[in-house]
């Protein structure tokens, strides 16, 4: 069992997540998940005991969230794993794993940023579609939702959350084209925030991290409620995406597309990692029956 507040951070040992406490109110969860940040079913459980500690938690007002691999933010959803794994686990909504996560991330009281410095594709675009607030590096971050090439739509609510954000137009574009988007473009259209020169990302975001969790407890969560209230959709709406995702995951072009990527060195620090966006539509799938 776990004990809120600093016990729990002397008592937390997740196995790819290190969390460090910056000040009371302001603490800082770092992927590390080697080789290219894959969100497998430990991440997840990872992240639900975490989640759970921060629904509870009445003094963090800022969690920012980054990465220990400068070249991969969250290269992806683990395609290696079994589903099943993931699936056994918790879920505070009662929705599917990965649903569970999202949607409770985009409740949280606090503040979540993300400070995409690598890669952030599939699943990890859409964690940080689920946060508050995203600062992409102006050279090193890229985001992309490629899972059209899988022949298969975005399961954890990118097709929900992307419209709002950047519009209708651009949603079917990062959608429908499941291409790269550097951090320049992706500010360009609102994918991001803000997109800040690399030799002072690190130096920007700490700064409005540690400004934004020196406000009032109270004040921040009213702000984030007032927006939450006309900005979300509901939450029943997003495991409709995970639905039509793992159905799309059991036929056999989705099936065809993923041997050949791995084949090609997906999920391994590789040439196909780093350019998968234009790599993936290379791969033709086999024909369904």
């Amino acid at each position: 069992m776990y004990v809120r507040g600093m016990t729990f951070i002397d008592e937390y040992k997740p196995r790819h997540l290190t969390l460090t406490p910056e000040s009371p109110t302001f603490w800082r969860v770092t992927f590390d998940n080697p080789p290219v940040n894959v969100i497998d079913a430990e991440m997840m459980g990872d992240l639900k005991v975490l989640l759970t500690e921060l629904e509870q938690n009445e003094t963090v007002n800022v969690v920012l969230f980054d990465s220990a691999d400068p070249d991969f933010y969250l290269a992806h959803y683990d395609l290696a794993g079994d589903p099943s794994i993931a699936e056994a686990l918790p879920s505070a909504t009662g929705y599917p794993a990965w649903v569970d996560i999202t949607v409770r991330i985009s409740k949280l009281p606090q503040v979540t940023i993300s400070a995409i410095r690598g890669i952030a594709r599939g699943a990890g675009s859409e964690f940080v579609l689920a946060t508050d607030i995203r600062f992409a590096s102006v050279e090193k971050a890229i985001l992309g939702q490629m899972e059209v090439g899988f022949t298969a739509v975005a399961g954890g609510g990118a097709g929900g959350r992307l419209p709002a954000l950047v519009g209708r137009g651009r949603a079917f574009e990062i959608l429908l084209g499941g291409d790269d988007f550097d951090g320049a473009l992706a500010e360009r259209y609102g994918y991001v925030n803000r997109a800040v020169p690399d030799a002072e990302f690190e130096a920007f975001v700490d700064a409005y991290a540690t400004r934004v969790s020196n406000w009032d407890h109270r004040a921040l969560g009213e702000i984030k409620g007032f927006i939450n209230k006309y900005t979300r959709l509901p939450d029943e709406e997003f495991p409709l995406h995970s639905d039509a995702f793992w159905g799309a995951a059991a036929r056999p072009e989705f099936q065809s597309v993923a041997a050949q990527l791995f084949d090609n060195g997906l999920q391994q620090k590789s040439p196909l990692e780093y350019h998968l966006g234009e790599e993936i539509a290379k791969i033709k799938p086999a024909a369904g029956k």
